[in-house]
């Protein structure tokens, strides 16, 4: 790492001044025995909710490389770690949604089947784009992976309100597809992805494209007849395997052999049901085939504990509670004694799964305002639910139903950096969320941007100029190796100003800065060993995305990054 090191910046900066300053590099170096690039960070003072273990009063915790290094009230805090205060502060485990569709486009366009649907049924007008005997809506082998986009930005309100971690999954079709397990940041889709597969997810509906299934029979039909084909494939499979002489060759069907992993419960299947019928149907459907199920939004799941607890179901609970909807006019007609009935019955449900040991996890069910989530779980410790049972419903518990409780859900040593914390209880109306941790990367909560004075003399962008004021992690490609550096830019009109820092260079003020229609130029001079080096950088930016060059006495590298949160 250090020759790596002394190489980058010997191709970045002219030789002579290299030839001065390489003995005070190395000495500079030598102070250190961790990666120079490396990230750490300690909370202290602070109260910390372990969930897995003992509440800590008074504790740090240390991150490290996107993990947790230690923790406790003795911990070891590192000479480069950057110190945040805790005093007044709690830390817990970051939030997992525990059904969602966060990552994904809406109206994401599926492949399209040549038709049929189970029982057969009229071709659709488009071309088949896999080998799949089925409509798009019917299609189990399509991946969540695949229509996932990266980018931290995408996911700023909901980091905001203390989610670090989804289960998400297509919307549209009868068969939503796979879901995955991702972290809520990430440049990439590899680099959010815990879980690539979790399971298989249904909702009851029809097809909407106007061919079969058209009803609610129609789908039930459809979907059971797709499960007896798939057993009859996967007999098929296995006995062409083990002789396949005088044995027609089984259909190559990725929709049928997408199911095969379910009937071999090798993964869940996710039934979407809400109504005590729909859960019992769900369950009857899951004991003919012999599958692992899991009942996601679970409205009335109270009012059948005891078969899903024979059945050993899973509930991902919806916290999206149906509110009033009956307009405030004295002419509209009064709510239905069910609709009040279950409005009331609700925020029971939670406690009575608690009580019959149904394992469960709280999800947002599409909820618009995501502050109702941790209002609703506190509904749900107002109507019997203990409040440790509501924050592992959230956390570990949520982790241990999604197969990553090795990785996420408590605070303990060895685990990914996930964590949220506040000012004041979790559960309190009056609460703050004033740090979010996601893969050890640190989303620091930012105040609503203020409107400009009248006088401010034009504190926005002038027209027809980008607007490219925040703070922006970059990566400088030199010959060689990588240098991470952080952009921070204020702007008034076309004017910008701010710092470029990094670990090895120090924070250097940046001069003649201005914005343009597509991005910012600007200089700087970085101090290095005693030396001043003369720069320039020239941007362009799309979205919260940056690239460009830095020219250097030494010639032009490239730059890329992102924009912080």
């Amino acid at each position: 790492m250090y020759s790596n090191t002394i190489f980058l910046f010997y191709n970045l900066f002219p030789k002579k001044v290299m030839k001065k300053t390489i003995f005070a590099c190395l000495a500079i170096i030598s102070l250190f025995s961790i990666s120079i690039f490396a990230q750490s960070y300690a909370i202290t003072n602070a109260r910390i909710v372990t969930v897995s273990g003992a509440e800590i009063p008074k504790g740090t915790v240390v991150i490290r490389d996107g993990l947790i290094t230690d923790v406790g009230a003795s911990a070891r805090i590192p000479v480069d770690a950057k110190v945040f205060d805790g005093n007044g502060l709690s830390v817990y485990p970051g939030l997992i949604d525990a059904h969602s569709n966060l990552g994904v486009a809406q109206g994401a366009a599926r492949p399209q089947g040549p038709g049929g649907g189970g029982g057969g049924g009229q071709q659709p007008q488009a071309q088949p784009t896999s080998n799949s005997n089925y409509i798009a809506a019917l299609q189990p082998e399509n991946s969540v992976v695949e229509k996932l986009s990266g980018g931290d930005g995408q996911f700023e309100s909901v980091r905001n309100s203390g989610f670090t971690t989804a289960l998400t999954v297509g919307r549209d079709g009868i068969f939503n597809g796979q879901s995955a397990v991702i972290n809520l940041a990430g440049n990439t889709v590899s680099t959010m992805v815990l879980r690539p597969v979790f399971a298989q997810h249904i909702t009851y509906r029809n097809s909407g494209a106007g061919v079969y299934p058209t009803s609610l029979m129609g789908t039930f039909s459809a979907l059971r007849q797709m499960f007896l084909d798939a057993q009859r494939l996967n007999e098929w499979k296995k006995m062409y395997a083990a002789n396949p002489r005088g044995i027609q060759r089984p259909d190559a069907d990725k929709s049928l052999e997408a199911l095969i992993p379910a009937l071999n419960r090798e993964i869940y299947v996710v039934f979407n049901a809400n109504s005590e019928i729909e859960i019992i149907r769900s369950l009857d459907f899951a004991k003919e085939f012999n599958l692992k199920p899991i009942i996601a939004g679970g409205f009335e799941a109270g009012k059948v504990t005891d078969r899903l607890k024979k059945a050993d179901a899973i509930v991902l609970l919806s916290l999206n509670f149906p509110k009033k909807t009956t307009a405030n006019s004295p002419d509209a007609d009064p709510e239905s004694l069910d609709t009040l009935r279950l409005r009331v019955e609700i925020p029971k449900t939670a406690a009575k799964l608690a009580q019959a040991g149904v394992k469960f996890a709280f999800q947002s069910g599409g909820m618009q305002n995501l502050g109702d989530f941790l209002a609703n779980a506190n509904k749900s410790v107002e109507n019997g639910l203990s409040k440790d049972n509501a924050l592992k419903a959230m956390t570990l518990g949520s982790a241990e139903i999604l197969g990553v409780a090795d990785r996420l859900g408590s605070i303990e040593s060895g685990k990914i950096a996930n964590l949220v914390v506040t000012r004041g209880d979790i559960f309190a109306r009056d609460k703050a969320i004033t740090h979010v941790f996601v893969d050890g990367k640190l989303f620091e909560q930012r105040p609503p941007p203020s409107r400009p004075a009248p006088s401010s003399g034009g504190a926005t962008p002038a027209p027809g100029v980008m607007q490219v004021a925040g703070s922006w992690n970059i990566t400088i490609e030199a010959p060689g190796q990588s240098l991470p550096v952080t952009l921070v830019l204020q702007q008034q009109g076309n004017k910008i100003s701010g710092t470029m820092s990094s670990q090895m260079l120090g924070s250097n003020p940046i001069k003649n800065g201005e914005a343009t229609a597509t991005g910012f130029n600007f200089e700087a001079s970085v101090n290095f060993g005693g030396q001043s080096i003369d720069l320039s950088m020239m941007g362009k930016v799309a979205g919260n995305q940056i690239s460009g060059t830095v020219n250097t006495p030494m010639g032009a590298v490239p730059f890329s990054g992102t924009k912080n949160p």
